[in-house]
């Protein structure tokens, strides 16, 4: 894997560039946020009603619509949610594209699955952190950064170039920007999110909780053994490794982790995650949850409630308010 930092980009090219930030969630408030303070001259662009307007001015930032963005800038940055991306991309970006403007994307669901295909003579590149926007967002004030992935999928000429200097003016440059591809960045991150980070992780959790507690032990108690913990052990393997956090633990808890483990994660596991990389990587999941959310994303909304619903919430409402004493 190779990997460039800040003294393999030219900070100026970002800077002579005329740049707007298309929303202002999660991550556009990070990007538009450190670019500013990088000395870039940056714009917010915003649909007409979106709820981060306020925050986006409180943070000094005068929004302007998404077609004057379209009009005037030369590198947009695509950070609507990917499920509201296309449409807005449609109706208020399409119009207005013209040769050697540079589409900027932070993530590539829309563009690697085909819901946005520019016209060839827009560069299409990507800054992709290796993390949410909050995160992005303090480790730069901190000093520090992100990594990222780079990837350039149309090139009209420079924007190879542009798109590390905008990697380093966010950050990532202190941390490594990796170049890559839209295919990779946007099938891993897809995959981790499901199989590990927010799909695997999560019903894990749940469903150790539910067996301890059918099992006898305090809802509170197998709060702390089941998810409470997780952080703990997280944090060293994100400082050591696997290995190296099996010497911080006690060797009851890594032999339970050898003889333990497998019988979790058994090969029938294994062929459900290999079910599911091929789901995002055929475009079937992508399908389905654009299909979910042109009905109004009904099951998001159902499936939501039932998990605030769950019993572990309760629980761990009263861990948290007995540690914050």
């Amino acid at each position: 894997m190779r990997v460039l930092y800040e003294r393999d980009a030219d900070l100026s090219l970002i800077k002579h560039t005329r740049v707007a930030v298309i929303g202002y969630g999660a991550q556009g408030h990070a990007h538009a946020l450190n670019l500013r303070d990088s000395g870039v001259e940056v714009a917010v662009a915003l649909h007409a009603g979106a709820r981060r307007a306020a925050q986006a001015r409180a943070d000094g930032f005068s929004p302007i619509a998404v077609a004057e963005a379209a009009r005037t800038a030369d590198v947009l940055v695509m950070c609507a949610p990917d499920e509201v991306m296309p449409d807005l991309y449609a109706a208020e970006i399409t119009p207005h594209l013209r040769a050697g403007q540079t589409l900027m994307f932070v993530h590539g669901f829309a563009y690697h699955y085909g819901f946005i295909t520019p016209p060839a003579d827009v560069n299409v590149a990507m800054v992709a952190p290796k993390g949410p926007g909050k995160a992005l967002r303090e480790a730069f004030a901190k000093g520090g950064g992100l990594p990222c992935i780079v990837a350039v999928a149309q090139d009209n000429g420079g924007v190879e170039a542009l798109a590390y200097s905008y990697a380093a003016a966010i950050g990532c440059g202190r941390a490594g920007m990796i170049p890559s591809s839209f295919k990779v960045e946007t099938e891993g991150d897809l995959y981790g999110e499901q199989v590990v980070l927010c799909g695997g992780l999560t019903h894990l959790i749940r469903t150790a909780w539910e067996v301890q507690v059918e099992a006898g032990a305090p809802p509170e108690l197998a709060y702390f053994d089941c998810l409470h913990e997780v952080k703990l052990l997280s944090d060293l393997i994100h400082e050591r490794g696997i290995a190296g956090m099996h010497l911080a633990i006690s060797n009851t808890a890594e032999y339970g982790e050898y003889v333990t483990g497998p019988r979790i994660i058994d090969a029938r596991v294994k062929d459900a995650m290999r079910a599911v990389m091929a789901d995002v990587q055929s475009g079937r999941f992508a399908e389905r949850w654009m299909a979910e959310h042109r009905a109004g994303a009904p099951n998001l909304a159902r499936m939501r409630e039932a998990a605030a619903a769950h019993p572990i919430e309760a629980a761990g409402e009263k861990v948290r308010a007995l540690l914050a004493k």
